[in-house]
């Protein structure tokens, strides 16, 4: 019956954060802001603050519709036309 803070013990381990990620096969990498968007041709599309300072690859997989991946995983499409709500 002892709270977390008795029993915790720092990691051995020193972590270094995510390797430097680079995308081959996709057509340009873009980092995504602070405020969780990545901007493509003077547009502003909303990712998520989760990937804040993160870059992501993006591949023109259609004339203006977009796949965004990060690491290995694709997030999913966006289409770069300009409407309201441009998100994933």
């Amino acid at each position: 019956m002892k709270c977390p803070a008795e029993l915790y013990a720092a990691s051995p381990r020193r972590y270094d954060g995510l390797p430097e990620l680079s995308y081959p096969f996709h057509d340009r990498d873009v980092l995504v802001t602070a405020c969780g968007r990545l901007c493509l041709h003077r547009k502003k599309i909303n990712v998520s603050t989760v990937l804040a300072g993160q870059r992501l690859g993006i591949k023109e997989v259609d004339d203006g519709i977009w796949l965004a991946s990060f690491m290995h995983y694709d997030l999913g499409y966006f289409d770069e036309a300009p409407r309201k709500g441009m998100d994933f």
